[in-house]
C-alpha cells in the first residue's frame, strides 16, 4: 500500500507525467515531488552556474534538467546585478534585518566558503552567475523544449519574482497549469509592479487560481535580534511579517477551469495533500469520485488523507471512522478547557518545525 496520498496518485498515473518548473532551483527540487518518479519531469532554472552544475552532477533522473540563467519577463531585459537582488524598498528593509547583520559578520568567511554554504546563507550573488544580458523567459524556454503541458510552477528568486510571474500572462490555461508556489513579500508602497503579496494575489486570482495556503515568515531587525528558526540566518521566532510562501491552485469545484483530464485532476488532489491541506484534496476526490474510481482505490485514498489530519494518533482512524466521530460531535475535535498542556505545545512545535512549508532552498 502507498505510504502517502501523493504516492498513491503517482502509482496510478498511466498516460501523464508530473511536470514541474522550478525557477530558483538552488538546493535542488523539493523531495516531495520525487514521489512521482519515474513519471517526474522537471526543469530547474537558477542564476548560479555553479549550483546548476552541482545539481546536474547529482541528478539521476534523465527527465530532470537544469538551466543556468537569469529569468525575466522579456528576453530583452537587462539584469542589473549592481542594483541588488530585489526592489529598492525590499533592499532597504532587508538591510535593517538581523540576518543581514549576521551576513556582515560572516561576510569574509562566506567569500571563501563553498557554493553550498553560500546558498545556505542566501548569498547566491557570491556564486558564479549566469550572463545577465542573456536572461530566459520561462514560458518561451518551455516552448523551445517542447513542453506543451505543465502541472506545477515554483518561483523563488529573491528578487524579480513578480516580474517573472507576469511572463505567464495568458499562458496558464494553454499550459494547463494547476498549481503555483510563490515567494511573496509583505511590504510595499502600492506600486502595481512591485513584488508584493497584494499584487501577486490579485494577479493569480485574475488568472483563475485561488489561495490554498499561506505561510508567513517573520524577521527581526538588527536593533534587537531574535533567535533564528533554521541553522542558518534567515527567518526568526519573532519579528515583523516580511516574506512568506503562497500556494495557489485551481479550485475546479468553484470556478471554471481549462479542460483537465482525470489524471490531471488526480495530480491536483495529490498537490493539495502534499501542501498539507488534505481536506481540500478529500473534497476533490469525493466530488469527482465517478471519474477517479477507474484510476485509484477511492477508500484507500480517503484513508490516507484522513490519516494526515490525525498526527496525534498512533493508529489513525479510517476516513469513515473519522467522519463518524465528527458527526457525533466528538470531544476529540476540541481542545480541552484550560491552559494548553505542555505535551500538546511540544507536539505543535514539532509539527511546525517539520511541516511549516517545503524547506527553503
Amino acid at each position: 500500500m502507498a505510504s502517502s496520498f501523493a504516492a498513491l496518485i503517482a502509482e496510478s498515473l498511466k498516460t501523464e507525467k508530473f511536470r514541474l518548473l522550478d525557477i530558483g532551483c538552488s538546493g535542488g527540487l523539493d523531495p516531495l515531488w520525487r514521489a512521482f518518479e519515474p513519471r517526474l519531469q522537471a526543469l530547474g532554472i537558477d542564476a548560479s552556474v555553479t549550483e546548476c552544475k552541482r545539481l546536474a552532477g547529482l541528478e539521476r533522473n534523465p527527465d530532470v534538467s537544469y538551466v543556468a540563467a537569469f529569468a525575466a519577463r522579456s528576453a530583452d531585459k537587462l539584469i542589473d546585478i549592481s542594483a541588488g537582488p530585489a526592489a529598492p524598498l525590499i533592499m532597504k528593509m532587508r538591510d535593517r534585518m538581523s540576518f543581514m547583520r549576521t551576513r556582515e559578520i560572516r561576510d569574509a568567511r562566506l567569500k571563501q566558503a563553498s557554493t553550498e554554504e553560500q546558498l545556505r546563507h542566501n548569498a547566491w550573488e557570491m556564486t558564479g552567475l549566469a550572463d545577465p544580458v542573456k536572461p530566459v523567459v520561462p514560458p518561451d524556454l518551455l516552448a523551445e523544449r517542447g513542453w506543451s503541458d505543465l502541472d506545477y510552477i515554483k518561483l523563488d528568486v529573491d528578487g524579480a519574482d513578480f516580474d517573472i510571474l507576469q511572463s505567464f500572462t495568458g499562458r496558464f490555461d494553454t499550459l494547463r497549469v494547476i498549481a503555483v508556489q510563490l515567494e511573496v513579500n509583505f511590504v510595499g508602497v502600492g506600486d502595481p509592479e512591485e513584488h508584493s503579496f497584494h499584487n501577486t494575489d490579485r494577479f493569480m486570482r485574475a488568472h483563475g487560481f485561488d489561495l490554498f495556503r499561506l505561510d508567513v515568515r517573520n524577521f527581526s531587525v538588527r536593533a534587537l535580534p531574535a533567535r533564528y528558526i533554521w541553522p542558518t540566518p534567515a527567518e526568526t521566532v519573532s519579528g515583523r511579517p516580511f516574506q512568506g510562501e503562497a500556494y495557489y491552485a485551481r479550485d475546479v469545484l468553484a470556478a471554471a477551469a481549462p479542460a483537465l483530464s482525470v489524471e490531471k485532476l488526480a495530480k491536483l488532489a495529490a498537490i493539495l495533500s502534499a501542501w498539507q491541506v488534505p481536506d481540500a484534496a478529500a473534497e476533490l476526490v469525493l466530488a469527482r469520485r465517478a471519474e477517479f474510481v477507474s484510476l485509484f482505490d477511492i477508500e484507500a485514498g480517503l484513508d490516507l488523507l484522513a490519516g494526515q489530519t490525525q498526527t496525534q494518533r498512533s493508529r489513525p482512524l479510517t476516513y469513515r471512522e473519522y467522519m463518524a466521530t465528527f458527526e457525533a460531535d466528538s470531544a476529540s475535535f476540541y481542545r480541552p478547557e484550560g491552559p494548553v498542556p505542555i505535551r500538546e505545545r511540544l507536539k505543535s512545535a514539532w509539527r511546525g518545525y517539520w511541516f511549516p512549508r517545503e524547506r527553503r532552498h
